[in-house]
């Protein structure tokens, strides 16, 4: 449409009615889009939302357990606190200006605070108070929001505030301004006591109950008002410290509850807070779980374990476990990885329709089609399995489709035996070595896990120090680890297991016979004087003491050994015939590219991006962002048509540490004039006009937010390059 006109004018086109609305597309569309497979392509959308939904309900289940201690711990503060305070013990045990204070101390993971908070709300809604309100230092800049927020939140209304009222607070004094919010309170009180004065009297000519029971309706008559302070350390200390002020003055007529969320230490609040102000709370410290323990929990339930059949290979453990150690120690992140993983692996890898329960699994087997079995042959693994076979079989399995069906279902099988065997015995093996001196396999069993899935263990040099410490153990220690290990294998429901927990407990039952033998009784006098230590004493020649040597050697190499001694070497035989049996590493089993996720490099680019050399492969190559084909180059210059910052940013890799502003803008002008087509013998080639010089700083301005660049106070007409390279 088009429109001609030769006055100046506003002309409006309605949307046509043939238009059809833009179809919005679901998750599936999204998965399916651009899959690798797209035959099985629903399939695998359908197992990889069961199974994600499946680790995310347990996930939860298991934060929440994690977190129960402490959150019940607060929960029984809030309570004790409401109950002391609407009895007489209430002045003997803090003054009437002290505001109950719970000091959460929850450690640096700031992405997992929400989530703990989150159930803290609702815990104490549900059984304390319907009465909290959590704020956050975003939103809280100023006295006047903070209150705000807090208002709305507990009254469930909107709190609006005049624009002549702002500016009138904000020329008043500090004392004026804590007057106007007084109002506030004692309108927060009002609503409180409307909401409560129903409760606060008896009906006249009622039956009066027992103590107990009226003291628990005295505490739900009169709930607490809890304020949640989720970032104490991003707060201004300012409006903090005014705003406990102000509640200070109405504890007596309102029952606040303050629990501060505390990310680094419990100094903090003597840090941010002033004595006359940290005087009117009464504090009570809270220690939480720490985050490597609770990611240690996350992976003994969720990756150690043969129940979710998706997998993670050991290079993208690493990359998961290193941003969890040197990034943000976020549980939540790890897991969202782990989502990442999986999504990836079931968008990429056509043969994960057979990532699922063994039963599913068995069936999709035998619904692939041609090409998913010509997938199949092409497996690394799959190929290492046809080597070992027979040439007839070798034949079948590269021809036979049908055959080529039922042999993946047997190893099919065999991979899901592998991992109820695998797990198991690495627990057993982390429960022996984790308490050894110098932690020669580690100390977490993660970090057994990732030397298992790195190559065989029985080869690692650490795993054989590791064998030789467990020698040296004491009967009582080692029987207690040994029992230990009778307990892991206890639940197991592989054959081979159950096999292994006879032998052991068999083995157990010996080492308790040991305290009923008596001991051997001690070498007699007579063999003492004729041992070859006697001969030392004698005069000899340098042959004879070479003689008497060897013998005293070869003596304490046969020495017999005790029955403790031969019965811990036959455990300790037995454990290795497991590590050695069932601790392979997963790429030695046929087929585990069907449940294991190898790309590490993926993980890596989404979850750990380097936005400097993301920004800077813009620049240099604006065609692969905007795919603009006049930007496209061969040589990999950039085109004359690009944007104005990639302009400027190219100039400016040829400059040296310091940049001539006015070279600079010259060199632009030149470029730019080439791009428009000008003449470059015209006087007008090259020019600086208005347009151009407006168009320079604004690309210079957006290099100099971006960081390439600084003011420099060495030269006023020069600016100093940030980035390497150059002169």
């Amino acid at each position: 449409m088009s429109t001609s006109s030769v006055s100046k004018g506003c002309f409006v086109f309605k949307p046509s009615n043939n238009k059809k609305k833009k179809k919005t597309l679901s998750l599936e569309d999204h998965f399916i889009h651009g899959c690798e497979g797209a035959e099985n392509s629903e399939t695998r959308f359908k197992l990889c939302q069961d199974l994600w939904d499946k680790i995310k309900t347990d996930t939860e289940v298991l934060q929440d357990e994690l977190n129960r201690n402490i959150l019940d711990s607060l929960l029984d503060f809030t309570r004790k606190s409401s109950s002391s305070r609407q009895h007489s013990d209430w002045a003997s045990q803090m003054r009437a200006s002290e505001i109950p204070t719970a000091a959460l101390v929850l450690g640096v993971n700031v992405p997992d605070h929400d989530m703990t908070f989150q159930s803290l709300s609702d815990l104490l809604q549900q059984s304390v108070t319907p009465h909290v309100a959590s704020v956050q230092a975003k939103e809280c800049g100023a006295l006047k929001h903070l209150m705000k927020r807090v208002l709305e939140r507990l009254m469930g209304t909107v709190v609006t505030v005049d624009d002549d009222e702002e500016e009138e607070q904000a020329e008043q004094s500090v004392a004026q301004l804590h007057k106007s919010v007084h109002c506030s309170l004692s309108i927060l009180c009002a609503w409180y006591n409307a909401k409560t004065k129903k409760s606060n009297t008896d009906t006249p000519g009622k039956k009066r109950s027992s103590p107990v029971r009226d003291d628990l309706q005295q505490q739900q008559q009169q709930p607490p008002v809890v304020i949640i302070f989720k970032d104490l350390e991003a707060f201004n200390p300012r409006v903090l410290q005014d705003f406990i002020l102000i509640c200070s003055r109405y504890i007596e007529r309102l029952p606040l509850m303050f629990i501060f969320g505390i990310a680094t230490s419990p100094s903090t609040i003597q840090h941010m807070l002033p004595h006359s102000v940290s005087s009117l709370l009464c504090i009570e410290l809270f220690q939480s779980l720490s985050c490597t323990q609770h990611l240690a929990t996350v992976i003994d339930k969720l990756i150690l374990t043969p129940q979710f059949p998706f997998k993670l290979n050991g290079k993208v453990m690493q990359v998961l476990i290193s941003i969890f150690l040197y990034h943000d120690f976020s549980v939540r992140n790890f897991i969202k990885g782990v989502q990442l993983a999986m999504l990836e692996h079931f968008h990429s890898q056509p043969l994960s329709v057979l990532c699922c329960k063994k039963k599913a699994a068995l069936l999709n087997v035998m619904q692939l089609g041609h090409s998913d079995l010509e997938g199949i042959r092409q497996l690394p693994s799959f190929k290492r399995y046809v080597e070992k076979q027979e040439p007839q079989e070798q034949v079948n399995l590269f021809t036979d489709d049908t055959h080529l069906k039922e042999v993946c279902q047997k190893l099919i099988k065999d991979l899901r035996k592998y991992h109820k065997n695998y797990y198991p015995v690495l627990r057993c093996l982390h429960t022996l070595t984790s308490s050894l001196p110098r932690y020669p396999l580690g100390k977490q069993i993660r970090e057994l896990h990732l030397i298992c899935l790195e190559k065989n263990i029985s080869e690692n040099e650490d795993y054989q120090s590791a064998m030789k410490l467990l020698k040296m153990l004491a009967k009582d220690m080692l029987v207690a680890l040994l029992q230990r290990c009778a307990e892991i294998l206890q639940p197991a429901k592989s054959k081979k297991m159950k096999s292994a927990l006879v032998q052991l407990e068999e083995m157990l039952a010996k080492f308790k016979q040991l305290d009923t033998v008596a001991a051997e009784p001690p070498p007699s006098v007579e063999e003492s004087i004729t041992s070859p230590v006697k001969n030392l004493q004698k005069k000899t020649d340098l042959f004879q003491l070479q003689k008497t040597l060897l013998e005293m050697n070869k003596s304490r190499r046969s020495k017999k050994l005790s029955p403790f001694e031969a019965l811990r070497n036959e455990a300790l035989e037995f454990i290795d015939g497991l590590v050695k049996s069932h601790l392979s590493p997963p790429e030695s089993q046929t087929l585990n590219e069907v449940c294991y996720y190898t790309s590490s490099a993926t993980v890596r680019r989404h979850l750990n991006a380097t936005p400097r050399t993301s920004i800077q492969a813009a620049l240099n190559t604006p065609y692969y962002y905007l795919q603009n084909e006049h930007l496209k180059t061969e040589d990999g210059s950039v085109s004359n048509a690009a944007p104005d910052i990639c302009l400027v940013y190219k100039l400016h890799l040829e400059c040296g540490r310091l940049i001539n502003l006015y070279d600079w803008l010259e060199a632009y002008a030149t470029v730019v004039s080439a791009a428009e087509g000008n003449n470059p013998d015209s006087d007008n080639f090259g020019k600086v006009d208005e347009v151009k010089h407006a168009r320079f700083i604004r690309a210079v301005s957006e290099l100099e937010f971006l960081g390439f660049i600084k003011s420099t106070k060495q030269k006023t007409d020069h600016v100093a390059r940030l980035t390497w390279g150059g002169c």
